[in-house]
């Protein structure tokens, strides 16, 4: 049996692609729309970390930087234990556009948890996942202006 390996999302949004770019790689925009606080080491193999009131963290390993058009991390896939060392791979890719900036959020890598119970947990988690945050960045961005 074959399990779906990718969520892709794409947004129009109403601001610049260098708006969009702080929003997704600086402490400050991470930090409100992606979590409740962040520090980020913006290099390849740099660290952004992600935490929440709630006490839940997040690593994300960056794995490319093309400022303003590209960026990606990899991060632990959900519901698998931690230090499980398989990671999906998120990549952000920004295309300017008349008025404003193209999105589209693409995550790969859910095929390697071949038990189809720990797959649907993490695979449908991620998916309800993207469409909450996505819609908290947009609300950040919308806040800004």
């Amino acid at each position: 049996m074959s399990f779906p390996d990718r969520i892709e999302r794409t947004l129009h949004l109403a601001h610049s692609p260098e708006r969009v770019w702080a929003a997704l790689t600086t402490a400050e925009g991470l930090g409100t729309w992606f979590g409740q606080r962040a520090e980020v080491d913006l290099r390849v193999g740099g660290v952004a970390k992600l935490s929440w009131d709630s006490g839940d963290t997040a690593a994300l390993t960056i794995e490319r930087v093309e400022a303003p058009r590209v960026f990606a991390y990899s991060w632990e896939i959900h519901g698998l234990p931690a230090g499980d060392p398989r990671r999906t791979l998120v990549e952000f890719t920004l295309e300017p556009t008349g008025a404003g900036t193209t999105l589209t959020v693409v995550e790969t890598g859910f095929a390697q948890v071949p038990d189809a119970d720990a797959h649907r947990t993490a695979y449908e988690g991620n998916t309800q996942g993207w469409t909450n945050e996505l819609g908290e960045l947009v609300a950040y961005l919308d806040g800004q202006a």
